[in-house]
């Protein structure tokens, strides 16, 4: 039986399984298919840090469930939920992009996960619950004509008071074939963060016990992190969006500033993070 907080504490890994059955979705050359209403399955699974700023890493198994239907799109990544409420055009060279966000947060919310014995006395956190929306532009069409450029800007909120604060993403990505049957896509992003996310997961109280970590405070928010992920899916069939594929994905993640000087970074873990994932995808 699988321990819920284990299964998904490595977001990182829903969001790349994501990622990939996007990518599945995207037809690689000749002349946009029509509109339909499709869904994709994916499974499997990577290596990625036990929390933030740890340099513990585990396996993390995962699962994704994106779809289309009547042009919208929605997207199931692990505990997140997208909706995009704005239908798309096979034939427009611009898409705009405009939804809801529902997601959950698993940061340091088992003891399980606390391997170093200085992150345990810290003890654990309460399960986040982040709502909000996101908004974006793609364009397709740049440098070759199969290939498409995005831009988006998510904002979620906790409701649930585990770190009562917001997070604010803008991100860029650019997807593009690199041959027949294979797809690639580059994603760059960053973290900012409200003053409340800092004092959950980053500050250190003074020390009470012997060997614990000393004492530290973020002042306000800030730039959490930037990272990037490189994502490639290969067709195992001649036609997009239908059948199996492959896919493989890699990402790095750094922390900045004052939640990279973080004892809990600094000295029991580490501002680089790294993430490996890789499955297989069925669309029907």
């Amino acid at each position: 039986m699988f321990d819920m907080r284990t299964t998904c504490r490595g977001l990182l890994v829903f969001c790349a399984l994501s990622s990939s059955a996007i990518a599945l979705g995207q037809p690689l050359q000749g002349p946009p298919p029509p509109e339909r209403n499709s869904l994709t399955l994916g499974l499997g699974g990577g290596i990625a840090p036990e929390y933030e700023g740890s340099s513990d890493y585990g396996f993390q198994p995962g699962g994704v469930i994106q779809g289309k239907v009547d042009g919208f799109d929605f997207q199931v990544r692990g505990t997140n939920i997208y909706v995009d409420l704005i239908r798309d055009s096979a034939n427009s060279k611009v898409n705009l992009i405009l939804g809801p966000v529902a997601q959950l947060r698993f940061e340091r919310t088992s003891r399980s996960d606390l391997d170093d014995p200085r992150i345990a006395l810290l003890g654990t956190r309460e399960t986040a619950v982040e709502l909000g929306g996101y908004i974006g532009i793609g364009k397709k069409g740049i440098l070759i004509p199969p290939a498409s450029l995005t831009f988006d800007l998510a904002f979620v909120h906790d409701v649930a008071g585990a770190h009562d604060s917001f997070i604010v993403t803008p991100g860029a990505a650019l997807s593009s074939p690199v041959s027949q049957r294979t797809f690639a896509r580059l994603g760059v992003s960053a973290d900012y963060v409200g003053s409340g996310y800092g004092r959950t997961y980053f500050d250190v109280p003074v020390p009470t016990a012997p060997g614990a970590l000393p004492a530290y405070a973020t002042r306000g928010g800030g730039f959490k992190s930037v990272g990037s992920t490189l994502l490639l899916t290969h067709y195992l069939g001649g036609e997009p969006r239908k059948g199996w594929g492959l896919f493989a994905l890699g990402g790095y993640k750094r922390l900045l500033g004052q939640y990279a000087r973080s004892p809990i970074v600094r000295e029991a873990g580490d501002a680089d993070q790294f993430l490996a994932v890789a499955g297989i995808a069925y669309g029907f």
